[in-house]
């Protein structure tokens, strides 16, 4: 089997909230890169990227660039074609755009794989279970109304999730707001929900500690990117000093420093974004080391490949749900509501087809 051609396009996907409804910005949009990876066995691939925001345009092209050179590869040697791929990039890695567009690349690659085996990703990667918990995201947001997001709760509980994150670190809030704010949503779905809470980067380290040790009352699951992501050091200040769980990890590109936060003990719970690792071979060695350092893994966005990988390895803690890329494809991993679980699809690769209505409508070539 050989690569033949690629087709990459920019679509660009209204910004809504679909879970409960949340406030939406006018005109606003999320530009995702979709790729379709062909083989001369009539196999096609499906990745996709982001987080290119000025720079989409310029991330299409270096997906459009790598895949000309993936052709006439063999797409089964994943490791082979994503190896030659870096080694032409030159010195531009390994972050940034390089990684970004070796992301859709490598992810598509094994989807090719999985159809040509017939087996599906999760089988293909672990195969260490068929369905994963998940929670509820983007839907609990810092820029929502208080009033807004204490009645979205209750709705997403009744959607099947028994998971669901909401977020603090928003604007010019006194940490007594904060803690209200966290109180407040609380009270609105009970204990019996785990409930967790991304600050992205907003608190100084004596915040994280000084907010996250008032809260500790609220029993949350995890609080997550409490402070900047690079400082490994700060980080350990914060896991030590709380008995929160503190998550991190969705911000940071490639394995090498995965591994200087997992030697600085920065986190308790490892999160990893697909696109960032570099798609799902990067995912698999970075889960790979937090489960060497006795420590769960959980994903970042498109819960449609990311479910594959939770379900896949033994450290998979929950898969976030965060629909953003789901009108994408023709059909999406459902939520069990008996048991908030999301169901792996069995189909051969990741399942999933891209809806052609969707593209032509809101994508270019």
């Amino acid at each position: 089997m050989k690569i033949t051609d690629a087709e990459v396009r920019v679509v660009r996907l209204p910004a809504d909230e679909p879970l409960a409804a949340g406030p939406m910005v006018p005109g606003a949009v999320r530009e995702i890169v979709t790729l379709e990876l062909r083989t001369d066995q009539g196999i096609e691939g499906v990745g996709i990227t982001f987080f290119g925001a000025a720079l989409t345009r310029a991330l299409q092209v270096a997906v459009q660039d790598l895949a000309a050179l993936a052709k006439g590869e063999n797409p089964l040697n994943i490791e082979a074609v994503i190896g030659k791929l870096r080694a032409a990039a030159g010195n531009s890695g390994p972050g940034g755009i390089l990684q970004l567009a070796l992301s859709a690349i490598d992810t598509a690659l094994w989807d090719i794989k999985g159809k040509a085996l017939n087996q599906p990703v999760w089988a293909l990667a672990g195969g260490y279970r068929p369905r994963v918990p998940t929670y509820a995201s983007g839907a609990l947001m810092r820029t929502f109304p208080l009033d807004h997001i204490v009645k979205a709760g209750p709705k997403l509980k009744e959607k099947g999730f028994r998971q669901m994150k909401t977020q603090l670190g928003g604007g010019n809030l006194r940490p007594e707001q904060e803690v209200e704010r966290i109180k407040r949503m609380r009270e609105a779905v009970g204990f019996d929900t785990d409930l967790m809470c991304d600050i992205n980067q907003l608190w100084s380290v004596h915040q994280a500690i000084d907010i996250g040790s008032r809260i500790e009352s609220e029993r949350l699951y995890w609080l997550e990117d409490v402070t900047t992501c690079d400082d490994y050091a700060g980080l350990a200040r914060v896991t030590q000093a709380l008995c929160t769980p503190i998550a991190g990890g969705e911000y940071v590109y490639g394995a090498v420093p995965f591994r200087h936060m997992l030697e600085a003990r920065s986190v308790d719970i490892v999160m990893i974004d697909l696109v960032r690792a570099g798609g799902p071979t990067g995912l698999l060695k970075i889960a790979g080391m937090a489960q060497a350092f006795n420590l769960p893994v959980v994903s970042h966005l498109v819960p449609e490949f990311q479910v594959h990988l939770i379900a896949a390895i033994p450290n998979g803690l929950t898969v976030e749900y965060m629909p953003w890329s789901a009108a994408l494809w023709q059909e999406v991993p459902t939520v069990d509501k008996a048991s908030g679980d999301l169901i792996v699809p069995q189909k051969p690769g990741f399942g999933l087809e891209f809806d052609r209505k969707v593209l032509e409508k809101y994508g270019t070539a």
